[in-house]
């Protein structure tokens, strides 16, 4: 016992245990950052649905900021798109996102395209921890980050044979690692996707989440809000097959949903353009001021629709 207890002493100054994830029902200005798969934006309007019904609060806010071909390393690869422009940094515009915009709570999630679709290399690990770190310093409030999507080799053009595993899977393996030894919050999704897309092959063998093998289809980013949901607590909300059957679970949740939706992809547009992002080829939004009206219009119509008998 006496060695034990010895043992105890001499390791427990040194470890640091995992910390809850903040309490995201609390939080009342939400931003989610992150590139294409987040701009899309389903796993956002899932988690803005699933907050709606499950913890109401009308002063909440909850910001897609994702863009597409964003990288948090600063990367971009010869010839992007064409030559037309290189892939945007955050970094570039994360400054008038935090200012305007003003989070106590950002979700992150990058990685898909920090690795350029190239083979796993030091350097670029190296820029994508950078960037992460500085990210988080740039960040007063919480910052949840989240793994990497995984990437479907079976379906991608990338000639990279391990970037799921070595870039993906590196990206993963870091931010875990922050996690156990430095308490960051960190929700795993691409280890999780990665066997599902494994486990589901073995019955289907054309089963994929994503048909270009980045983009998710509505069913992988309701994998994705499975995960955070999960993370956050709810497993009942998480066990649903779909965001459409976890809001039926809700009085009027099928009427919501919709609503949820719309306003997300007002606030997305109108907060890109507010916080004068430089890609181009992005739909420009409504000005501020006309899109919080709608948006206060949607959220009438949807706590009516919560409050209907």
């Amino acid at each position: 016992m006496k060695i034990l207890l010895y043992a105890l002493i001499l390791v427990l100054p040194n470890m640091v245990f995992a910390a809850p994830l903040p309490a995201v029902e609390k939080a009342k200005r939400i931003v989610f950052l992150g590139d294409s798969i987040t701009y899309g934006g389903h796993y956002v309007a899932c988690i803005d649905a699933w907050l709606t019904m499950k913890h109401p609060g009308s002063e909440r806010v909850v910001i897609n900021l994702g863009l597409s071909s964003e990288t948090v390393s600063g990367l971009s690869e010869e010839g992007h798109a064409g030559g037309r422009f290189p892939r945007p940094d955050l970094h570039e515009r994360l400054s008038r996102i935090l200012a305007k915009a003003k989070p106590d709570l950002v979700l992150a999630c990058y990685g898909m395209n920090c690795g350029i679709y190239q083979s796993a290399d030091r350097e670029r690990l190296k820029a994508y921890q950078n960037g992460i770190l500085k990210l988080r310093e740039a960040i007063k409030g919480e910052v949840i980050h989240i793994t990497p999507w995984s990437y479907d080799h079976s379906r991608g053009r990338t000639r990279t044979k391990d970037y799921n595993e070595a870039v993906l899977g590196g990206f993963a393996s870091w931010l875990l690692e922050r996690k156990e030894k430095d308490g960051w919050h960190v929700i795993d999704l691409h280890g999780p996707m990665s066997a599902e897309i494994l486990k589901r092959r073995k019955a289907d063998p054309e089963f994929t989440f994503q048909r270009d093998g980045v983009h998710p289809n509505e069913e992988g980013h309701w994998f994705a809000a499975q995960q955070l949901i999960r993370s956050f607590g709810d497993e009942q909300s998480a066990k649903a097959g779909s965001v459409v059957e976890m809001m039926k679970e809700f009085p009027n949740g099928g009427m919501i949903l919709p609503l949820v939706t719309t306003r997300m992809k007002i606030l997305r547009d109108a907060w890109l353009t507010e916080t004068k992002h430089l890609r181009p080829g992005v739909k420009a939004g409504l000005p501020m001021e006309e899109a919080e009206k709608r948006v206060v219009d949607l959220a009438d119509l949807i706590r009516k629709a919560r409050i209907a008998e």
